[in-house]
């Protein structure tokens, strides 16, 4: 019998290859190609599913040129990179990977704020340069972490992660803006204040950002929220790029309209603005927040479990659009 073949479109672990070829024909990609468009659409030619990260764009052009594709399972709990509507229109079940990686993504989160708000890549600069040569009363005073009011827009559970760090751990103060409130019972044990954006930009000593990317929710972050925040005031993102204006936080920065920045994800990435990297009150990583081996293996491996699921006749553990499987009954 002719077993299915799939495409793994970014290098990854060997186990998670090893573990799709007990099942599946694999065409993987050993040297990391990021694919251009076409690229992608040849290299589905023929395949019943295929294993992607964020670099790869499903949409309908690419779905529509083939048919045969029957599951798309996405390495990472973002899906802005496929289309879901036009995967559902045409029968392609989609998939994510969500909750394992919540708690290291919080962490990280936590340290990108916590960075910004001491500069912390300021002063490294600073040092690397050869420029310390004495202490002085408000060399690199930045701002406190305890007790200050952590903004938090976007209350998903990677939202949450980080709220009960700084609620729990730092005795925070805690306010988010989402679009529903949450239950009581979530609020309650970290003394979460449900609040509208207006006001959550405008009282917050550190905002962090974990709202999905979509049509909506771009640039929610612009010029006018920015110029609501106190100036004292510090960013973070590691929701997606797109979702905070980079070329009008660059000019924020720049002008001390807020007090520093924490970035993980920008606009175009893995391009980034030029004008970031030219301020000096922004922390900047790569993309990373996900980043601990642990983490990153199980990523890989309930994407690997979601595309053995969704082509072996079982219920994939986290479908994006599980009415794809109502239909094919």
């Amino acid at each position: 019998m002719t077993r299915p073949a799939v495409l793994v479109a970014r290098a990854v672990f060997p186990e998670t290859i090893a573990k799709l070829r007990a099942h599946f024909d694999v065409e993987d990609n050993p040297a990391d190609t990021i694919f251009t468009k076409a690229e992608l659409s040849a290299k589905l030619a023929g395949k019943a599913g295929a294993f992607i990260t964020g670099s790869e764009r499903i949409d309908a052009e690419v779905l529509d040129a083939n048919p045969q594709l029957r599951a798309v399972c996405n390495m990472a709990v973002g899906y802005n990179n496929i289309d879901v509507d036009a995967c559902t229109t045409r029968g392609v079940l989609a998939t994510n990977t969500p909750d394992v990686l919540t708690e290291t993504t919080a962490d990280f989160g936590f340290a990108l704020m916590m960075a910004a708000a001491r500069r912390v890549a300021e002063s490294e600069h600073f040092l690397r340069r050869g420029e310390w040569t004495k202490w002085s009363y408000d060399m690199f005073a930045g701002s406190d972490v305890h007790g200050a009011t952590l903004g938090i827009l976007g209350m998903g559970r990677i939202g949450q992660a980080v709220a009960r760090r700084g609620a729990l751990g730092f005795g925070m103060k805690v306010s988010y803006h989402n679009r529903s409130r949450l239950a009581p019972e979530i609020e309650a044990p970290i003394g979460a204040r449900y609040v509208d954006k207006q006001t959550l930009l405008r009282e917050c000593d550190h905002l962090v950002i974990v709202v999905p990317y979509s049509a909506a929710s771009h640039h929610a972050i612009g010029a006018a929220e920015l110029a609501q925040m106190k100036p004292t005031a510090t960013l973070t993102n590691i929701a997606r790029g797109g979702v905070v204006d980079d070329a009008a936080l660059a000019v924020a920065l720049r002008e001390r309209r807020i007090a520093a920045a924490g970035l993980d994800v920008f606009e175009g990435e893995p391009k980034v603005h030029p004008d970031l990297l030219t301020v000096p009150n922004v922390v900047l990583t790569p993309h990373i927040a996900s980043a601990t081996v642990a983490t990153r293996r199980a990523m890989a491996g309930l994407a690997a479990d979601n595309l053995i699921a969704a082509l072996t006749g079982a219920v994939p553990p986290t479908p994006i659009n599980p009415q794809v499987l109502a239909a094919r009954g």
